[in-house]
């Protein structure tokens, strides 16, 4: 396995400066609502930019519930020198996240022409559901990035809308894999950095993004290279408040293990204020 996949840290505002910067500036996943709300946030992001640093910004829903409307993710996008905006999506419904997603994308494009690349979520309720979805996708005039969501809960069935190793692997399979689109990964699922082992075998992925090894490292969990990988229950990241400086050197190991397992060399830049 020679390729890589480039990991995004996902950190409360308030400590992305000891854990998120990236040597060298490779991919972040940023939140549109951080990014509104949040002076020193999208300030980190807009220097992390001009470091050369590829600014995705995600649409809100997995944090709000919602997805934000398509002006304020470009507004968003604006102000981070984002390259690439995710579309809203609904969860565990195809036809669903086709619909908002082409939506947003007229509107996008009707606000700024074509200066973002638009990158579609595959939601799907079935395995019907998901290869029809993605066939409209990968056939579609404003899709130029692709995103699978986590596989957060165990399959026994063995489904392509429930198991993203299986669905990586049918696309690659079949010769489905459009090369003109990007593909990324949305957040660590059930079995956390351990699945980033075999999705290496994938060329054709670029990112990954996932808070994980920083909740867990603020709880005092490590994250073992070989696994098994165990998650308790656990408190959204923007709930984390402050973390102890003592717990430090583990979040950076456990980020250390993400990026292991994920073939990637980058490391936690030095502290940017």
């Amino acid at each position: 396995m020679t390729k890589s996949i480039d990991f995004s840290v996902i950190a409360p505002a308030g400590h992305m400066h000891h854990f998120v910067g990236q040597s060298p500036a490779r991919v972040h996943h940023v939140a549109a609502q951080w990014v509104l709300a949040d002076e020193s946030y999208r300030a980190f992001f807009a220097r992390e930019a001009e470091r050369g640093a590829e600014i995705v910004v995600d649409n809100g829903l997995f944090d709000l519930g919602y997805a934000l409307p398509a002006s304020e993710l470009v507004q968003a996008a604006r102000a981070v020198s984002a390259r690439e905006i995710i579309l809203p999506d609904v969860m565990r419904d195809g036809a669903a996240t086709l619909d908002a997603s082409e939506r947003a994308a007229r509107e996008i494009r009707e606000l700024c022409g074509e200066d973002f690349r638009l990158c579609a979520v595959l939601h799907a309720a079935d395995d019907e559901d998901w290869r029809r979805t993605y066939d409209a996708l990968v056939t579609s005039d404003w899709v130029g990035a692709v995103a699978l969501p986590a596989s957060r809960r165990p399959d026994a069935e063995g489904q392509l809308c429930r198991n993203r190793w299986m669905a990586t692997a049918y696309l690659e399979d079949r010769g489905l894999v459009d090369d003109r689109l990007v593909y990324r990964l949305l957040g660590l699922g059930r079995t956390g950095h351990l699945e980033l082992i075999e999705q290496r075998e994938h060329e054709w992925i670029s990112s990954v993004d996932g808070a994980a090894p920083v909740i867990l490292g603020a709880m005092g969990i490590a994250l073992l290279p070989e696994g098994p990988y165990e998650k308790p229950s656990t408190p959204r990241v923007e709930n984390l408040g402050p973390i102890p400086e003592s717990r430090f050197g583990l979040i950076r190991q456990n980020i250390a293990v993400v990026r292991a397992a994920a073939g990637s060399t980058v490391t936690i830049a030095e502290e940017r204020r």
